[in-house]
């Protein structure tokens, strides 16, 4: 069973959340892949129920190795999530509430989640997969252990997932959204993958992000550094333009702007733009970077002729 490495906060009442739930539907993911857990090993085993589900050509064997920590004889949230990303998939917890795994079943997308199955004063923790609600039943379908279709009553399923904290995640290819989407923590998250080095999928997420709040400053930025890094400079000046087009005093796109110009030999643009970035820039911390960037810039123009 996993060891429990952080909780989210926030607890609602299990009243509340069975009113929240459309009664007049019922919704099951059948078509989910189900993968028995061996001896502690729930962890494995939901994490490949889901990314196979996401379209990830995923093996339990390969999945284990990942996640699986003998000393705990379980695994924790932070290697599954990390796991996630290593399959370019951005894995985003939802809000912890019954509409929000709903909305996600269907969108087609089933829910890992954590359970207590135990008490407080003697936890069973346990990773399972929601791939149904039926509202009017009051029953929740898991695959969840040596089971392939376990039927639990809606209560007894908010109490152990509450003694989680309500914790639960989807699994997002970079073109997708959450179905109930928080700006906010769906950014970090691209962020996070983009940290680990999967520079493609984490472009593709930006460009996902810049298309759903295309004034969005953080967004554009993300696209912008991430078709940089990739080498496709003419996106990247694309991406800085249409922020600086928002944003005219965005010194660090400028900046960044400078840089990309001048990868393409146009250092008179180039040269231009870093003098206007330094001209607006009021920040102590930024003035090394940017004379750096002017240094660069002339170095390469003189190299050039």
């Amino acid at each position: 069973m996993p060891a429990l490495l952080l909780l989210l906060c926030g607890c609602a009442s299990i009243p509340g959340e069975v009113r929240s739930l459309p009664h007049n539907i019922s919704t099951e993911l059948d078509g989910t892949p189900f993968y028995p857990q061996e001896l502690y090993q729930c962890g494995p085993a939901a994490l490949t129920t889901t990314l196979v589900a996401s379209g990830v050509d995923a093996k339990v064997d390969d999945i284990v190795e990942k996640v699986f920590l003998p000393g705990r004889k379980g695994s924790l949230q932070i290697e599954l999530v990390a796991a996630a990303r290593q399959y370019d998939r951005l894995p985003y917890v939802i809000d912890g509430t019954l509409g929000a795994v709903q909305a996600e079943l269907e969108a087609g997308r089933p829910v890992l989640v954590l359970q207590n199955l135990g008490i407080a004063a003697a936890p069973r923790w346990h990773y399972a997969v929601v791939v149904g609600i039926d509202p009017e039943r009051r029953e929740v379908v898991l695959r969840s252990g040596t089971e392939p279709r376990r039927v639990t009553p809606l209560m007894t399923f908010l109490r152990t997932w509450r003694r989680g904290d309500y914790w639960g995640l989807v699994l997002l290819r970079p073109d997708e959204l959450p179905a109930v989407v928080d700006r906010a923590r769906y950014l970090s998250t691209i962020t996070s993958l983009e940290d680990t080095g999967r520079h493609v999928a984490a472009a593709e997420a930006w460009g996902t992000a810049a298309t759903r709040w295309p004034t969005d400053r953080v967004a554009l930025f993300g696209l912008a550094n991430a078709e940089f890094g990739r080498g496709n400079l003419q996106a990247a000046e694309a991406a800085y333009r249409q922020l600086l087009d928002i944003d005219d005093g965005h010194v660090a796109a400028r900046n960044n702007l400078a840089w990309t110009l001048a990868e393409q030999g146009r250092f008179e643009e180039a040269q231009l733009e870093i003098a206007r970035a330094m001209e607006l820039n009021a920040d102590a911390a930024l003035e090394e970077e940017l004379r750096d960037t002017e240094a660069q810039i002339l170095r390469k123009s003189g190299a050039a002729r």
